[in-house]
């Protein structure tokens, strides 16, 4: 069902303007629903605001709804940081003005922030029911701020239509979108997938990349295999012909390395989604760095969830453990979850930073994220390259990617 598409996967759609241009009415108008919170006090709006909805056709969506870019006081400050932090995972904007205002300084502002990270972006002339501009009026819009518009009024629903028209024309192409594992199989390979059910394995179901990995390869029309690593030597046996690929959880890495024959390719979830997600070149060369780790240095351990921590839990205790085990220095760690991640200026005390896979955020934000770490100069790795540089494993689960492979040993 299009409700169960997971969030990280949904089109990002972010709506920017002042405080009171009506972005919270927008929303609802374009949802059909009061989802937002709407009020004549300019500033309702706090922390950003999700929504999930179906666009067609361009299918599961996600609507954002944010602070004012004006919001005043040291409240308003950080309502407008995180504003702003909502960039980082936009992948088309809607800037919203009012008709009875027009622009301001802070929609031109607005307008180049969204520029500069090269974010396509759609206009709206809201309020049209009670200040309805001419067409000429409108093109004067567009021609001072180089985008078109489109103008609504959120009230009585009009110009909504052509509001959806303007975001699917304007939607980045999904068709070229980067594939989990597809592309390293073709019809009717059989696929491997090794799944641990372990005590921090949620009861019931399998974890987010898991699924989602199964429904890539059964979307490519390959054929799904699913063992836990207890399992794997004999269901590779009861196979009539050797698979494409094996699969596996990066902590069940050495014994399934043992297990599958050298001639069948071997790689990880976590690996998988370093390309698929992140930039896995970028990752390959900071796990090399590891190794320059000198006492006392800063280690930032990041993850896009909020899981529930367990005793054993990889971020908290796991990763510390194998690094200090590498570097043979005592370091110091920052742990972040969710959206928080540190600023350009924060994050210079980091000598590296190890990031999880990162199932629960969408692509553009993991790039961003390993983008800013590049642009710092901050080694960066995610859980699957270290687990695969720590156990001797990496070269081999890199194999279906050479690029990567070549930096690793280079």
């Amino acid at each position: 069902m299009m409700q169960q598409t997971p969030r990280s996967n949904r089109l990002h759609i972010a709506i920017f303007g002042r405080r009171n241009a009506g972005k919270s009415s927008l929303i609802n108008a374009l949802t059909n629903q009061d989802i937002a919170l709407v009020s004549n006090v300019a500033g309702t709006t706090t922390d950003p605001v999700y929504k999930a909805m179906e666009i067609l056709p361009i299918g599961p969506v996600v609507l954002i709804d944010t602070a004012g870019i004006d919001d005043e006081g040291a409240l308003g400050e950080l309502r407008v940081k995180k504003t702003l932090q909502v960039l980082n995972k936009t992948e088309l904007a809607v800037l919203v003005i009012s008709s009875i205002e027009g622009i301001t300084p802070f929609d031109i502002e607005t307008l180049k922030r969204i520029k500069d990270k090269k974010i396509p972006v759609v206009g709206v002339i809201n309020k049209s029911d009670e200040k309805d501009l001419n067409e000429k009026e409108i093109k004067n819009i567009e021609k001072e701020l180089d985008i078109e518009f489109v103008k609504v009024s959120s009230k009585t629903r009009d110009g909504i239509e052509d509001l959806k028209n303007l975001i699917i024309k304007y939607a980045p192409n999904t068709d070229a979108e980067k594939k989990i594992v597809g592309d390293l199989i073709e019809p009717n390979d059989y696929v491997v997938l090794v799944t641990p059910i372990d005590k921090a394995a949620p009861k019931g179901r399998l974890i987010l990349p898991q699924q989602q990995t199964i429904r890539d390869v059964i979307d490519h029309g390959g054929i799904a295999i699913v063992t836990r690593e207890t399992e794997l030597e004999q269901t590779l046996k009861g196979l009539s012909r050797k698979p494409k690929i094996v699969i596996t959880d990066s902590q069940a890495f050495e014994v399934v390395d043992k297990i599958t024959p050298k001639d069948i390719p071997m790689t990880s979830f976590s690996i998988l989604y370093a390309r698929y997600k992140a930039d896995i070149e970028e990752l390959v060369l900071g796990v090399k760095e590891i190794e320059n780790l000198k006492e006392g240095d800063h280690v930032l351990i990041c993850e896009g969830c909020t899981h529930h921590r367990q005793e054993g839990d990889i971020g908290r205790d796991k990763i510390p453990r194998w690094l200090e085990g590498i570097s043979k220095v005592k370091l110091n760690y920052t742990w972040t979850s969710g959206v928080a991640y540190p600023e350009p200026e924060e994050m210079k005390k980091y000598k590296l930073i190890v990031h999880c896979g990162g199932c629960m955020l969408n692509a553009k934000e993991m790039q961003f994220r390993v983008m800013q770490a590049r642009e710092n100069k901050t080694p960066i790795v995610n859980y699957g390259v270290l687990i695969g540089h720590i156990t001797g494993v990496l070269e081999r689960a890199l194999d279906p990617f050479p690029i990567a492979k070549e930096l690793y040993k280079g």
